[in-house]
């Protein structure tokens, strides 16, 4: 009898052991995940290098990324109310082309050819954009064609910037214009909103506003109509873009600090530039009413910092996310100089992504910035490639969006071909653009393997196309491939299974 409960015991630590081990995988090599990077333009590496240079430049660093398991980008396409792209409605960037209105010569649009780069290596592209600024410092002249030259009136200079003015209705229409003919002509994925609201604060300098407040204030506080402004703005575009084309996202990487605990008994620990109060950036109000599908915040400190901790604030932000998810924006160099407070033998990128994936409400993480991660310092690009990002990983679900599953592969079949075994299958029938399948997830469990769609190291690979070459080894070994389809919202379908010896 004691010898019959031994086992029995045994067994049930073997089985909680085995669900354990199953359950930390799943958390440290998530099925979904978003994995994103920003590509710049503000700070001038594209400026007049010419086409070659600048795919050159790209492709390696889209290259690398892949390896690195990033699935999203974020291309920076207008800096200052211009165009990394062929616009009608707004100049050529002086960041492409060195004079602002010059078109590229050869004549090639940097967005297209990134989106088709982007989709080839499975990773989505989201137009990023600065909603506001419309000349930084370093411009000495703006275009005829710049909205600045046709209204004036419309914006403000702050500390040798130009920006729209946020009060002015007309300017909410008109960068919600310019987002809608990117979503309209471009292949994107997402639209994505940078830090830029009102301006960063220069001490003794106010916002220029008096005008437009004076027009449109009716009386209410200033700070509070500064704020419905962006708010306006904010769920027009979210708004706007979905009556374009609904399976296309809306999300912004606000400053990392929402508020102090000094400005509000429920911000956080912390002392620094506020996006509530100093930039007009109500952001947990965006996401309580869904007018954004994702928020990034810019948590770019150290663990241990003395204003900005960023074990606090990655703390935060988690029990604050509300209806949306949450990704994490890391500075990849910062994450590298500092030594981790448990462990001052390694850096602290460990410990980030422990919080990272432990914390309920966060799906992802975004690197600041594409080509730092290339750089590897501190083997950050390696730690991705061989630890964080080791399987592959879907998008996280947004099902506001979409929560429709395409419908299963079809006719799926293993072929016998001169060049060896090959999985076959035809594509689901869909009835709109939202129900079609765009990808395929290919899955391989050996002979004593339980099933399990949920871990994500049994993805042999997700692809576009509808037939897999599959090596074949003497026929000796039984295996289970199971294929499934993606929506555009990456709705994964039902399985179907085929069994093969290879």
């Amino acid at each position: 009898m004691k010898h019959t409960l031994l086992i029995i015991l045994l067994l049930l630590a073997s089985t909680a052991m085995g669900k354990n081990h199953q359950y930390q995988s799943e958390v440290m090599n998530p099925k979904r995940e978003f994995r994103g990077a920003w590509i710049q333009a503000v700070n001038g590496q594209f400026q007049n290098i010419g086409r070659d240079r600048m795919q050159a430049m790209l492709s390696s660093q889209l290259d690398d990324l892949q390896k690195d398991g990033i699935n999203a980008i974020f291309f920076q396409v207008r800096v200052e109310g211009d165009a990394l792209y062929n616009s009608q409605l707004e100049p050529w960037s002086r960041y492409l082309t060195g004079q602002q209105g010059l078109p590229p010569t050869p004549l090639w649009d940097p967005l297209e050819w990134m989106i088709e780069q982007c989709h080839a290596r499975g990773m989505e592209l989201h137009a990023w954009i600065n909603p506001y600024r419309a000349k930084t410092k370093g411009t000495t002249e703006l275009a005829m064609t710049h909205e600045y030259s046709r209204h004036p009136d419309r914006f403000f200079n702050y500390d040798g910037l130009y920006l729209f003015d946020p009060g002015c209705p007309e300017n909410r229409d008109y960068i919600c214009k310019i987002a809608c003919d990117i979503v309209a002509r471009y292949d994107v994925d997402g639209i994505h909103v940078d830090d830029y609201f009102y301006p960063y604060p220069v001490p003794g300098i106010p916002i220029p506003d008096d005008a437009s407040y004076s027009t449109y204030g009716g009386g209410m506080n200033r700070g509070d109509w500064r704020r419905q402004n962006v708010n306006k703005f904010m769920q027009q575009m979210c708004r706007q873009i979905r009556e374009v084309k609904p399976w296309v996202k809306f999300g912004v990487s606000p400053f990392g600090i929402y508020r102090n605990q000094k400005s509000d008994p429920n911000g956080s620990e912390t002392n620094g530039t506020q996006n509530y109060d100093d930039l007009y950036a109500d952001v947990l109000e965006w996401m309580r009413q869904g007018w954004v599908d994702y928020i990034i915040p810019q948590i770019y400190w150290e663990i241990g910092n003395k204003a900005a901790d960023y074990d606090t604030l990655i703390r935060w932000w988690s029990a604050n996310s509300g209806k949306r998810p949450l990704y994490i924006g890391h500075d990849v160099y910062r994450t590298v100089k500092f030594s981790d407070p448990v462990n001052p033998e390694q850096h602290q990128m460990h410990r980030k992504y422990q919080l990272q994936r432990i914390l309920p409400g966060i799906y992802g993480s975004c690197q600041w910035y594409a080509a730092a991660v290339c750089a590897n310092p501190g083997n950050y690009q390696e730690a991705l490639r061989q630890q964080y990002h080791s399987t592959p990983a879907l998008q996280p679900l947004m099902p506001w969006i979409d929560h429709k599953a395409p419908g299963k592969p079809r006719k799926t079949a293993i072929v016998w071909t001169e060049d060896g075994p090959m999985l076959f299958w035809t594509a689901p029938k869909g009835k709109s653009e939202m129900d079609m399948a765009q990808k395929y997830i290919v899955y391989r469990f050996g002979p004593k393997e339980k099933i399990n769609l949920d871990d994500a190291s049994h993805i042999l690979c997700i692809t576009k196309e509808t037939m897999l070459p599959l090596p074949y080894q003497g026929g000796e070994t039984k295996y289970t491939y199971i294929v499934t389809a993606l929506d555009r919202l990456q709705n994964e379908s039902k399985p179907v299974k085929k069994k093969v010896k290879l």
